[in-house]
């Protein structure tokens, strides 16, 4: 998924700097809740994984 995330922010800066505004902005925003997802789901294997070695 972060992967997802890298390839989007690449292609979203390559838009801007061409001028295709709304595939730029698309992909920002694509590319943001990507980043926030695999945010969220690598806390939560960080908090679930020192439980179980406890």
């Amino acid at each position: 998924m972060l992967r997802w995330t890298l390839i989007l922010l690449v292609v979203a800066i390559i838009a801007g700097v061409l001028g295709f505004g709304g595939i730029a902005g698309a992909a920002t925003n694509i590319a943001q809740v990507l980043f926030f997802i695999f945010l969220v789901l690598f806390v939560l294997s960080l908090l679930f994984g020192r439980r179980l070695e406890a």
